[in-house]
């Protein structure tokens, strides 16, 4: 029955996938630190780290401290710039057969519409992950997110500097994040992926200060899933394009909660820290499920509650 089990997820806009499995974006690297340990051409597609125009330093230390049933993180997008992406790392991981994704980040709508020009001659490059939710930046990031007027504006300048696929990857730190999802769908986006991470916050007792040298940071793992879910639900009611569920996936079974509640596709993030086989894992584990339960197709399943 295995072999019979169809998990090829269309994305729209001519993206499909062979699995509904990806990696989401700064838990991942560039893939390649995963490739001794998990075989990339199995993956659905590969969302590369955060991208940005410039060098980005990130935030000061400490940026990542452990909670209970999840973490905080306050990175704030450290990476070497779009022009060191397309120089040195799209060469070493544009001849897998899984696509690529680049999470797209920037300070300005200019900011984003240049990293997506300078992506276009990439044709690996299969589409862009629109990050308008990073909660760890001083500038753009998640304050373009919160409102339906910055979904639209990045939205459509990322839109009309790129051509192929565009994902707008959407904030939980709203008051109805169905409102934020129409507003990207109506201004150009193939698709949304949700949820980026909860800002949160833990304080040292004993040091009498906060944890994160930023005092703020998102939170993320398996305390999040069960909102994660639920707006995942709310948005593929909510917009006629595919969504994509990430927020705590840490086996197969989690990721089924995301298709049934009608995620096409899904992202694993946190649990690459904790099991780096994790992404080829979840395949085989819903490949499993659905030979047991005679599924065919993820189809059959996606958005039945």
């Amino acid at each position: 029955m295995a072999d019979n089990v169809n998990l090829a997820c269309n994305l729209g806009r001519g993206l499909t996938i062979a699995n509904p499995v990806m990696s989401a974006s700064g838990t991942f690297g560039y893939g390649t630190e995963f490739a001794d340990i998990v075989d990339l051409n199995r993956l659905g597609a590969i969302i590369v780290k955060g991208t940005t125009l410039s060098p980005r330093e990130g935030n000061p230390y400490p940026r990542m401290a452990e909670t209970p049933s999840g973490m905080l993180n306050a990175v704030g997008l450290q990476n070497k710039g779009v022009d060191f992406f397309v120089e040195n790392i799209y060469p070493q991981i544009k001849d897998y057969d899984t696509p690529i994704i680049v999470n797209v980040s920037g300070s300005s709508p200019e900011d984003y519409a240049e990293v997506c020009r300078r992506l276009s001659s990439l044709p690996k490059v299969v589409a862009v992950e629109i990050n308008i939710s990073c909660p760890n930046v001083k500038q753009g990031g998640m304050a373009f997110g919160t409102t339906c007027h910055g979904a639209e504006l990045i939205t459509s300048t990322a839109r009309a500097a790129w051509n192929r696929h565009l994902i707008v990857k959407l904030s939980p730190n709203v008051t109805d994040i169905t409102e934020i999802a129409c507003a990207a769908e109506a201004s150009g986006a193939d698709s949304l992926s949700l949820v980026n991470t909860f800002l949160g916050m833990a304080i040292d007792v004993e040091k009498r200060r906060p944890v994160l040298s930023t005092i703020t940071g998102g939170l993320s793992g398996p305390c999040i899933r069960p909102i994660a879910v639920r707006m995942v639900w709310q948005v593929a009611k909510a917009v006629k394009i595919p969504v994509i569920g990430l927020g705590g996936i840490m086996n197969g079974r989690d990721a089924l909660e995301f298709i049934m509640a009608g995620a096409s596709a899904i992202e694993i993030g946190t649990a690459n820290f904790v099991y780096p086989d994790v992404t080829t894992r979840v395949i085989d584990e819903i490949t499993d499920w659905c030979s047991r339960h005679s599924v065919t197709s993820l189809s059959e399943i996606r958005g039945i509650i």
